[in-house]
Formats: C-alpha cells, structure tokens, sequence
C-alpha cells in the first residue's frame, strides 16, 4: 500500500485565524511539505490545478518540477491536469521533462476537474465536454507509445510525422513512458473508460460511506480483464481529505476537533456554489465515524479505516488532502510526520508495502 498527500495551494481565508496565505507563501508551503513527505518515506506528492482565486496553482507540472529538483525518492505527479483545456503535446512535454529531473518519479493523472473556470480562459467550449476530453486523451495517450506521431482531431491541429520529444526517463524495462493515471469522481463510464484504457484509475471520494465505491473498483478490475488486460497490473487509487494528528494528553481527539472548521467552511462554500444542502455537524461527525469517507483521527483511527477501505477497494494507493480551506502549515507538517512515521508502517504491517512495481512495465495486455 502507498500513501501520499495533494493540494490543490489552498489559499482560502483560514475560518478559524481569519489570515490569509500569499501565493508566494503558500508556493514555498507546498514545497517544504514535499521535502519532508520524501524524508519520512510517504510515496506520493501531488498539486492539482484550478484557476480560481483561492488557489495558488495553476500550473502543476512548474510546482512539480520543483518538488522534483528538490526530493529523492517520492513520486511527484498532478492532481489533476485538466487535460481537456491542455494542449496533449505540451503536456506531454511538460512531464516528459519532470521524469528527466526526477529520474522517472513522475506520474500524470489527468482528469476533466471539478470546475470549469478553465474553459473559457483557454478558449473551449462547455458543449465540448466530453469531445475534448475524449479525443485529448486519446493522443495523450498515443504520444506516451510512440516516439513520432501522425495524427488529425477536432480541437487541434493535425501532426504529421511529428517527433515528440523529450522522451521520459528510461524504465528499468527499457521502455520511455509516462505513467499515466485517469481521475474520476466515480462515474460507472469512467470506470470503464480507465479500465478499457489499461491506465491506473484515481478515485476521489468527498463523502459517504466507504462501501460507496466498491462496486466501481469491481467494475474497473472486470472491465480490464474483459479488454484483454491483468488486473494485477493496474492500480486503484484514492484521494480523501483527510487529517492525522495524536491525540491531547486528556484523551480527546485533537485531529476530529481541529478539522471540523475547516471542513465545514470548505463544504458550505461548494454546496452554496452548487445548489447542495448545507452540512451539518451531524454530518461531519458521520463522515469522520468509522464508516465515514473522512479520513480524520489519531495514527491508529486513521491506519484502521486505510485497511478497512481496502477490504472493500483493495486500493493500492491512498493520498490526502490535509490542507482543506488553509489547515494551517504546522499542522499540515506535523500530519505528513504522522503519515510517515507512524500511519505507514501500521498500514504495512496488516497489507505490506506494494510500494516497488512501476506500472508502466505492467499495464500491458495478457498475451
């Protein structure tokens, strides 16, 4: 089992201290959590991006490049790039070059994104949804296999025995490729899309009970044996907010009570914008009880809710999002400790590490 966290640069006004973190601040935030995710053995650091006010990152693969120059051996990859408004061959360029500096740490989800600010500052159209995405994810895709590229689509210009360089860094195959993962919100097409793909899927669970995605990573592992692939060789991924703190000396769970603000301001504010009912704190304490998607307590609460979600998911991989409306930066450090240090090894010790095989050397079809 690999764990890790993301962010999106969360710079929202913090409902508790009523300050606000600078870009420039948060930008050096992310890449102190970077450095110290890779010293306490976390496998993954992930920046997601947005084009909205309240977020710092706008360009995953510049922050990435940075964690890249400035960590060892965790991976480094995006969460997510909303490909559908990206040009296919700049991104490829993009983490192509990442891998070089990396030295093949870098991985791509590459996803449609939760909001569509994207859309009209790079000049696509929302009627467009799904055609974009579709056919920009498919040359994503062929650029990532072959080396040169003759190609025609609807939203961009054609390529004609075009050589698509830099190629990523050389895996321990032999082989030059991106390890390319599909993000979803847990729609059954998704699902099949990413399976019928052979790529890694990336689920992002916000709510309810952990069961709820069951049946898709059921559906994903069926739907790749049925299009000719090993499902051992995919991995399933899921990103949760999330907080891990030990408890105070009297007892009381700190983690539940220092989150609790911060995720009702994150919730209230997506559900006025989105027309949701407005949560409670009977529904935080639902989402944080042990049947619940939030991943919040002391080491043990959280390492206990990881493996029961894996007997519903066998997930391989599991990141969180500690910084939800501006947690502020000491206690994001000390839950990346936590995650390290003691949330890992206790994850390990019930389902091992799964931590050492590179999925481009394996999502390939059975002969």
């Amino acid at each position: 089992m690999e764990l890790g966290i993301f962010s999106f640069g969360d710079i929202h006004r913090d409902p508790v201290r009523g300050t606000t973190v600078s870009p420039e601040q948060n930008t050096q935030d992310l890449l102190e959590r970077a450095r110290l995710a890779d010293q306490v053995g976390l496998h993954y650091f992930g920046v997601g991006e947005h084009h909205r006010p309240d977020y710092s990152v706008t360009s995953p693969a510049t922050v990435l490049a940075a964690a890249a120059a400035q960590t060892r051996q965790i991976k480094v990859g995006s969460a997510v790039t909303v490909l559908s408004t990206e040009d296919p061959v700049r991104v490829f360029q993009q983490f192509a070059t990442i891998d070089l500096i990396s030295q093949g740490r870098a991985e791509l989800t590459a996803g449609r994104g939760s909001f569509i600010e994207s859309y009209p500052l790079f000049g696509a159209r929302l009627e467009d949804y799904d055609a974009l995405y579709e056919e920009k994810l498919e040359l994503l895709l062929r650029l990532n296999a072959q080396e040169r590229i003759t190609w025609s689509g609807e939203f961009r210009s054609g390529l004609d025995d075009a050589l698509i360089l830099p190629r990523p860094f050389r895996a321990a195959d032999g082989s030059r490729k991106l390890d390319i993962w599909i993000a979803t919100g847990g729609t059954p097409q998704s699902t099949v899309r990413a399976a019928a793909l052979g790529k890694n899927v990336m689920y992002a669970l916000l709510g309810g009970s952990l069961r709820n995605f069951e049946r898709h990573a059921a559906l994903y592992r069926q739907t790749a044996v049925d299009h000719g692939f090993a499902a051992a060789g995919l991995k399933v991924g899921v990103s949760t907010p999330g907080l891990v703190l030990r408890d105070a000396a009297s007892g009381a769970g700190r983690a539940k009570e220092a989150f609790r603000p911060y995720w009702m301001d994150t919730m209230r504010r997506i559900s006025a914008e989105r027309g949701f009912p407005t949560p409670s704190g009977v529904t935080y304490n639902m989402e944080t009880a042990p049947g619940g998607a939030l991943f919040v307590g002391n080491p043990e609460e959280v390492a206990e809710k990881i493996v029961r979600m894996h007997g519903h998911m066998q997930h391989d991989r599991q990141i969180f999002q500690l910084d939800l409306s501006s947690v502020p930066q000491e206690t994001v450090l000390e839950a990346i400790e936590l995650l390290g240090t003691e949330v890992l090894p206790l994850v390990q010790r019930e389902l091992g590490s799964g931590a050492g095989t590179d999925a481009r050397a394996v999502s390939q079809k059975v002969p």
